[in-house]
C-alpha cells in the first residue's frame, strides 16, 4: 500500500497513543453511530491476522456482546475495538499505522459485500471515477456522522475530504484502497493527510 511521506500528526496526541484515542472518544456523542458490519470486519481481520483470544479481547474492548451487521452501534465502541486490534496486530503488520490500514482494507471487503456496498458497485457500473464520486453517499449510508466530498484534480485523480471523521487516516487509506482494488483500478494509490483530530484528506489516483 502506498504511504505518503508528508503526513502531519498533531503533537499532543501521537498516532496510536492513549491520548489520541481519548481525544476521539471525547468528541463522540451518543448519536455518532456506525453499522455493525464494521465492528465485525475488525474481528474478522483480527481472527485472520491474530487468534481467537485476540478476538475476544477486542470484542470486550468494544463493550458490545453481540454484533449484527445492520444494527447501529456507538462509534466509541468501534474506536475502542479498532485501537485495541491495531495494538495487538502492530508487531505482525509492521507498525500501528500499517495495522490500521489492514483493518480498513478488511472493513472495505465487508462494506462491499453489504447491500449499500453492492448498490455502490451497481451505480459505478465498473467506472472508477463514478465509484469515487459516489463514495460520500456510500459513507452516509453506513455511518451517522461526518461530511465528505470529492474534488477532482484530474481525469484519474481526486481528493476526498472527510470532516468530523473519527477513524485515523491510515484506516481510511485501507478502506479506500480496498474499494479501488475491488473494481480493478489499475495502479491505484491513496495518500492520506491528517489535518486535525477529526479532519483528514485523501488523494486518490489510478491509471487510465
Amino acid at each position: 500500500m502506498h504511504v505518503s511521506d508528508d503526513r502531519v500528526w498533531w503533537p499532543e496526541a501521537p498516532s496510536g497513543s492513549e491520548e489520541d484515542l481519548a481525544q476521539r472518544l471525547a468528541l463522540a456523542s451518543p448519536s455518532d453511530t456506525a453499522r455493525g458490519m464494521f465492528l465485525r470486519a475488525t474481528l474478522d481481520a483480527v481472527r485472520t491476522l491474530g487468534d481467537e483470544e485476540a478476538v475476544r479481547l477486542c470484542q470486550r474492548a468494544s463493550g458490545e456482546e453481540k454484533l449484527v451487521d445492520f444494527f447501529i452501534y456507538p462509534v466509541s465502541a468501534n474506536l475502542r475495538m479498532v485501537f485495541t486490534a491495531a495494538r495487538m496486530l502492530e508487531a505482525r503488520c509492521g507498525g500501528f499505522d500499517e495495522a490500521l490500514r489492514q483493518l480498513g482494507y478488511k472493513a472495505a471487503e465487508s462494506f462491499l459485500a453489504s447491500a449499500a456496498g453492492m448498490a455502490l458497485q451497481l451505480l459505478a457500473k465498473g467506472d472508477v471515477k463514478r465509484l469515487v464520486g459516489h463514495l460520500p453517499s456510500a459513507y452516509r449510508a453506513s455511518v451517522s456522522f461526518g461530511v465528505r466530498s470529492v474534488l477532482w484534480t484530474g481525469p484519474t485523480s481526486g481528493r476526498l475530504t472527510m470532516r468530523r471523521e473519527f477513524m485515523p487516516y491510515p484506516f481510511h487509506e485501507g478502506v479506500l484502497l480496498g474499494v479501488l482494488r475491488k473494481v480493478n483500478a489499475r495502479g491505484a494509490q491513496v495518500r492520506g493527510h491528517q489535518l486535525s483530530t477529526l479532519e483528514s484528506d485523501y488523494d486518490v489516483s489510478w491509471e487510465a
